[in-house]
């Protein structure tokens, strides 16, 4: 399929969805409607890219052929393909390719999967391993889950949004797979905080500490992404702490499933708890640091 064969709706434009619209738009795909429950939002970004700005997610599909919904949890998600609602996605899935990007339970996206077949759509699992600059520049990590003829006819869309697209397997799996790579990634997080910490304890030098251990086993890519973040208090969000709990708890919940005792994924999980609980969910997941580091406040 070339460009010009997609009619695209985009749900859901925080960071995330506004920067792949934008990418697209910059390759000239037809971006013909956005939507989101920030009206304002959908407006601004709207007439950016001289497109509507959509009432509801019935009327963005009613306008489209392929639908990318990106938004920020099984809540959202569940309000948006809603069996019984009149704003329901549902209402238009007849004939439509419903990608779902955000990060979600795997037994949510496949619920989203078998409703969108039963109203005789189309559905595919995105999931996205990357951030908001990766978003804007199409070079996203994307695990898809699906039928593997659906995944063949959106590839083309999703090449143009990403540097890697892997097929992981059915409804589910994708979403499977990336609460995996946020659970560890955030436990390798909450380390780091903690390896900054006990550094800054003992008097080290925190530059000289994240240069030694990026040339040792203690390196890591969120040393890369979140080391000097932590050491400088700059929590500008990339990957918010509230997203960081979501996906440790899902990947929690999905342990549990299987009769299994994850006690660093458990700990993780409860720090990011804790900063969404002291009001800090909108901060990047980088402040972990800040319930560690001697001398900042927790609250």
């Amino acid at each position: 399929m070339a460009q010009s064969d997609f009619q695209i709706g985009i749900v859901g434009v925080g960071r995330m969805g506004a920067n792949m619209a934008r990418r697209l738009h910059d390759l000239r795909y037809a971006i013909v409607a956005v939507y989101d429950t920030d009206t304002q939002r959908a407006k601004e970004l709207a007439k950016e890219l001289a497109c509507v700005a959509a009432t509801s997610p019935a009327h963005v599909a009613e306008m489209t052929d392929t639908v990318l919904t990106v938004v920020s949890d099984d809540a959202a998600m569940r309000q948006i393909y809603s069996p019984d609602g009149s704003d329901s996605l549902l209402r238009h899935a007849a004939k439509r390719l419903c990608i779902n990007c955000a990060t979600l339970s795997p037994e949510l996206q496949k619920d989203v999967h078998a409703l969108v077949e039963q109203h005789g759509g189309r559905s595919l699992e995105a999931c996205m391993a990357s951030s908001i600059t990766q978003a804007r520049q199409g070079t996203l990590y994307l695990m898809c889950g699906g039928r593997p003829e659906i995944f063949e006819q959106a590839k083309p869309l999703l090449q143009d949004l990403s540097a890697h697209l892997r097929y992981i397997g059915a409804a589910g799996d994708a979403a499977k797979v990336k609460a995996l790579v946020n659970m560890v990634m955030n436990a390798n997080t909450a380390a780091l905080a903690e390896g900054l910490v006990l550094g800054s304890a003992l008097g080290l030098d925190l530059t000289t500490l994240r240069e030694v251990f990026s040339q040792t086993g203690a390196n890591s890519r969120v040393l890369e992404t979140d080391g000097e973040d932590m050491q400088q208090r700059a929590h500008d969000c990339y990957f918010s702490a509230a997203h960081a709990a979501k996906d440790s708890g899902i990947a929690c919940t999905l342990a549990q499933q299987v009769e299994l005792n994850l006690p660093l994924a458990n700990a993780t999980y409860e720090q990011y708890r804790r900063l969404v609980d002291l009001g800090k969910g909108e901060l990047d997941k980088s402040a972990v640091a800040e319930l560690t580091f001697k001398g900042r406040p927790s609250s």
